[in-house]
């Protein structure tokens, strides 16, 4: 067997039993994030299942098979899809996910014309920080909203994933989110607070619900700039798997390919009604974990979300998993996002005793949180520019113009 300091980089010397438990594995790890995204937002599990599976394996033929990530719903574009469905519909939510994923593609594009480091400078941790923080807490009400409909349910799966999450070892460790579901779900079925007729009516095997995206230029303004603030989590998430696995993946298979990979996944997903795609850091976790590198083991996760996604019986059982407790793991979840922007800053040593430094992160979290309105008129077409959108446009201009002295 290949091994790289006793890592798994090889699993054609493992027993096919080995290597489907290793890809199992990792679905496990994805499915608990992947499925509360369309739990939240009204997309389709069963799609939202097929379309990580499809993403992964465009992500990793882009990628020439080189990088073993997994790609699932993204939670930082809740907040959009849920205003846009409300207000113009579900399908013109979805064609503003597309426009963000092809965002991506002109970010490769210009990786490609001036190189990595000339792209990275408009995105520092000072930038970065603040806007992650304002995804995570943006997301708040809806988390206490869903919490409120149970407390006690709600604190039940909290308390589980919180012990989970402090006191669980080895792979049970990764998995906190499926441990509070189920353990939430369960005291749910013994107080008999769970209907199970659509589980009942749902058929054993067929095919997911896709449809078709809509567009709109008001939906698109909404949606695609909160591809500024996931272009970065994709930055970060592909130097984190390449010091996981030791090898530099900005330079081969190169940072605007990753980009392409993922935006063209989202775009395909999100135009037959699946979520926007992600590489999932918990996924990373289990390879720091396990030390299986094999990009393999991943395509093989890929196949076996697909393969999940073709029973509605299963999309119905998971529907039928209560508000509450989706309320209580999503205080964290949502919480952790924001945490994970504040580590950031003070991981990269931001001096807030510098003013340019406070008036930045002030600007991005009092305008994504506050909900700012910007009015854009072009022609005779009245738009709107708000929430993180405006927060990211507001935040790169100040670190543009700001002296760093």
């Amino acid at each position: 067997m290949q091994t790289n300091q006793d890592a798994i980089v090889d699993v054609k010397a493992l027993p096919w039993y080995k290597t489907i438990t290793l890809g199992i594995q990792h679905v496990f790890t994805m499915f608990g994030a992947t499925v509360l995204v369309p739990i939240i937002t009204g997309l389709d599990i069963s799609v939202a299942l097929f379309m990580a599976g499809l993403g992964t394996l465009v992500f990793h033929l882009i990628t020439r098979g080189k990088i073993p990530a997994f790609l699932g719903s993204s939670f930082a574009f809740i907040a959009p899809i849920l205003a846009v469905s409300a207000a113009s519909g579900m399908a013109y939510a979805q064609g503003g996910l597309v426009v963000a994923g092809l965002v991506y593609l002109l970010l490769s594009g210009l990786i490609t014309l001036f190189g990595v480091e000339k792209i990275i400078r408009f995105f520092p941790p000072v930038v970065t920080g603040p806007m992650i923080i304002v995804i995570g807490l943006k997301l708040a009400p809806t988390a206490i909203d869903m919490a409120s409909t149970d407390w006690p349910l709600a604190m039940v799966a909290f308390a589980i994933v919180t012990i989970v999450s402090v006191f669980g070892r080895g792979f049970v460790r990764v998995i906190p989110v499926i441990f509070g579901m189920v353990g939430g779900y369960l005291v749910a079925l013994v107080m008999g607070g769970i209907d199970f007729t659509l589980v009942r009516e749902a058929r054993l095997i067929g095919l997911p619900g896709f449809t078709v995206a809509k567009f709109s230029l008001e939906a698109v303004i909404m949606v695609a700039p909160i591809a500024l603030a996931t272009m970065v989590e994709h930055i970060g998430d592909v130097i984190a798997i390449g010091a996981t696995v030791e090898k530099d993946f900005l330079k081969d298979p190169g940072l605007n390919k990753t980009l392409i990979g993922d935006g063209i996944a989202t775009s395909i997903s999100a135009f037959f009604g699946g979520p926007a795609n992600t590489t999932y850091s918990e996924n990373t976790g289990v390879l720091a974990l396990t030390r299986a590198w094999d990009p393999r083991i991943m395509q093989l996760a890929a196949v076996f979300a697909m393969g999940l996604s073709m029973s509605p019986k299963l999309g119905a059982l998971i529907q039928t998993i209560p508000t509450a407790v989706i309320g209580g793991i999503s205080i964290i979840l949502f919480g952790m996002i924001g945490s994970i922007g504040a580590k950031s800053l003070i991981e990269n040593q931001v001096d807030f005793n510098l003013s340019r430094n406070l008036i930045i992160a002030a600007a991005i979290m009092v305008l994504g949180l506050g909900g700012a309105v910007m009015p854009l008129s072009i022609g005779t077409l009245d738009l709107e520019i708000a929430g993180m959108a405006l927060a990211a446009v507001a935040g790169i201009f100040l670190n543009m113009v700001l002296p760093d002295n």
